[in-house]
C-alpha cells in the first residue's frame, strides 16, 4: 500500500529559474498537502494538467524527491528512513529517465536483475515472461539508441519489472506511444492489478484514466480537488463525464484561486 501524508513540496529557485518564470518569489510551492491510499488490487489514477505535481508527488514516493513536510509510507517503509527498503518494493518508470542508449535491452534488463540480487535462473524466468508479452524478443539485441519510441518504452517497462516488485509507478506510461502499443501497456497494468499489485500512474489522457483507473485523485495546483471512482467524481460534479468534470473543477478552482 502506498500512503500519502499532507505531502508539501517546496522548490527553491535559483536567480536565473527566477527570471524565467518572472517571480520574485525564491520558493516554488509544486504539492501543496496530499493524502492519499493507493492499495493492492487497484489501480489509482493521478489526473492533472502538466505542471500540476503529479510527477513531484511519484518522484516523493518513490524516493527520488525528499518531501519538504509531510510522510509518505511503501508497503509499510518510510521513504525518507527507509528508502533502499521502498526502492526495492516499487517499480518507478517516467520518461525522463532513459535507458542508456549504447547498451541493448537484453543487456540492460540482465544488469538491473544483477543490481536487485536476482540469480540467473530468476531473471531468466522473469526475461521470458516480460520479453514475449511485450514483443521484445525481435529486438532485445539493438542498441537502445536504435529503437523506435515504442521499442524503448517497452524496454524500459520490461526493465523496471524485473524484480517482481508489490508495487508499480508510472508516470505517464503511454504518453507519446501509438494506438497499440498504449493498449499493451494498459492491458499491463491490468494484469498487474488484477495480480493484487499496487498500482499507481500520472496521466492526463482523460478516457485513459476512464477505462484504466479503479480510483482517480484530481490534482490541479499542487492540491488534490477531487476523488474517487469515476462514478463517484461524475455524481460529485454533476457531469456525464471524466473531461466535463475535469473542466468544472479546473474552473471552480481557478475562480476560487483568483478570488482569494
Amino acid at each position: 500500500m502506498i500512503k500519502i501524508n499532507n505531502l508539501v513540496k517546496v522548490y527553491k529557485l535559483s536567480a536565473r529559474k527566477m527570471q524565467e518564470l518572472k517571480t520574485k518569489n525564491p520558493e516554488k510551492i509544486a504539492v501543496k498537502g496530499v493524502t492519499l491510499e493507493a492499495k493492492p488490487g487497484e489501480i489509482y489514477g493521478l489526473l492533472g494538467p502538466n505542471g500540476a505535481g503529479k510527477t513531484t508527488t511519484l518522484r516523493c514516493v518513490a524516493t527520488l524527491l525528499k518531501p519538504t513536510e509531510g510522510d509518505i509510507q511503501v508497503c509499510g517503509f518510510d521513504t525518507v528512513k527507509e528508502g533502499e527498503k521502498v526502492r526495492n518494493s516499487i517499480a518507478f518508470l517516467t520518461n525522463e529517465i532513459k535507458l542508456d542508449p549504447n547498451f541493448s535491452a537484453d543487456y540492460m534488463f540482465t544488469f538491473f536483475g544483477r543490481l536487485h540480487g536476482m540469480t540467473n535462473e530468476q531473471i531468466e524466468t522473469r526475461r521470458n515472461e516480460l520479453f514475449n508479452y511485450f514483443g521484445i524478443n525481435a529486438f532485445k539485441d539493438k542498441k537502445i539508441e536504435e529503437l523506435s519510441t515504442g521499442m524503448k518504452q517497452k524496454a524500459a517497462i520490461a526493465v523496471s519489472l524485473v524484480h517482481d516488485p508489490e508495487v508499480v509507478i508510472f508516470d505517464e506510461p503511454t504518453s507519446g506511444l501509438d494506438v497499440i502499443t498504449a493498449k499493451s501497456v494498459t492491458d499491463y497494468l491490468r494484469k498487474l492489478r488484477d495480480d493484487g499489485k499496487v498500482v499507481i500512474v500520472s496521466t492526463h489522457i482523460m478516457s485513459e484514466a476512464e477505462k484504466l483507473c479503479d480510483k482517480i485523485g484530481v490534482i490541479i495546483s499542487g492540491q488534490k480537488v477531487c476523488e474517487g471512482s469515476l462514478a463517484d467524481i461524475l455524481e460529485t460534479t454533476g457531469t456525464d463525464d471524466l473531461e466535463d468534470a475535469f473542466f468544472k473543477l479546473y474552473s471552480q478552482y481557478s475562480a476560487e484561486e483568483s478570488a482569494g
